[in-house]
């Protein structure tokens, strides 16, 4: 139950982080006809940047022990901070929408960009060592549905939902990363 519960509380903010960027695609003007390409490649990086996550995070999570929550923790803090700090380029919607019209180097760079907080996700994951199978499922379903559903918003809505998004998904990060922490002061 408790894997459970943490496995929900780091796929949620990564997917108001995922819904954010899909709004600003939306709000860009994408074309409706590459909503599902956009989608599909949105949820191919953001599974496999956690398995990559993984792969490097539980190998040190077994080396380093006990040590491993606090660092899982530090990770989602400082993940979470960076998310707070980022959303003032009020010209990123364009930047993001010329990268979906410059080919496939451009969607890699793409894909990519928006999957890094997958990759610290994968690394707190295997330092707190969650199972594997239901992290990647959950993190592929809420991609593809809330890349869809933020560039459909996206396209009716402004630039402060974008924003507004990405701040609560950093405040849940810190909050996560905050709890981790005092459980495992506390236990």
């Amino acid at each position: 139950m408790a894997d459970t519960i943490k496995l929900i509380a780091i796929v949620i903010p990564l997917g108001l982080d995922t819904f954010g960027v899909a709004v600003a695609l939306g709000i860009a003007g994408l074309p409706a006809e590459h909503r599902l390409r956009i989608a599909l490649l949105f949820t191919a990086f953001e599974t496999v940047m956690p398995l990559v996550g993984v792969a490097l995070g539980a190998p040190l999570g077994d080396a380093i022990g006990s040590t491993a929550d606090y660092v899982a923790s530090a990770l989602l803090i400082a993940l979470g901070v960076y998310m707070l700090r980022g959303g003032d380029d009020g010209d990123e919607g364009e930047r993001l929408l010329s990268m979906t019209r410059r080919g496939a180097l451009a969607a890699l760079a793409l894909g990519m960009s928006i999957s890094l907080d997958e990759l610290a996700i994968g690394f707190s994951a295997g330092l707190l060592r969650l199972p594997l199978a239901p992290l990647i499922i959950a993190i592929g379903v809420q991609t593809f549905i809330v890349t869809q559903v933020g560039m459909r918003v996206g396209a009716r809505l402004g630039e402060r939902w974008r924003e507004s998004a990405e701040r609560v998904a950093g405040g849940a990060l810190i909050a996560l990363g905050l709890i981790l922490l005092a459980l495992r002061l506390g236990g």
